[in-house]
């Protein structure tokens, strides 16, 4: 009778934790660029194929943009506003982003190249 009334407990209850353990997510690596008149920091970066990572483009001091067509990335922040977005790169080669958000007279030169690895 005891394992009747053991096994029922279990039942209503759950079975415990082997087989009530939620799954542990990962949580995606933090990769943060910082744009300024007229350079990314850092200016190059290196990710992983098939890796999802957190990007975060944030502003030193107006608003910018980075725009990357083949990884279809496209970011925008402003001092204090950051932009994020999970990014998983799906082919691997090198790839250069430009600021997407006219920022002065050297913006065409506002370049970062983010290279993806198998």
């Amino acid at each position: 009778m005891r394992h009747v009334i053991i096994l029922y407990c279990l039942l209503v209850f759950g079975v415990g934790a082997y087989a009530t353990e939620p799954a542990t997510s990962a949580i995606p690596p933090r990769v943060e660029i910082t744009a300024r008149r007229f350079a990314f920091d850092p200016a190059e970066i290196t990710l992983k194929e098939g890796r999802t990572v957190l990007l975060v483009l944030k502003s030193a001091d107006v608003k910018h943009g980075l725009r990357i067509r083949e990884l279809g990335l496209d970011l925008k922040a402003s001092k204090g506003k950051p932009g994020e977005t999970l990014l998983t790169p799906k082919k691997s080669g090198n790839f250069v982003g430009h600021c997407s958000v006219f920022c002065g007279a050297k913006h065409g030169s506002m370049t970062i190249t983010i290279d993806v690895v198998k």
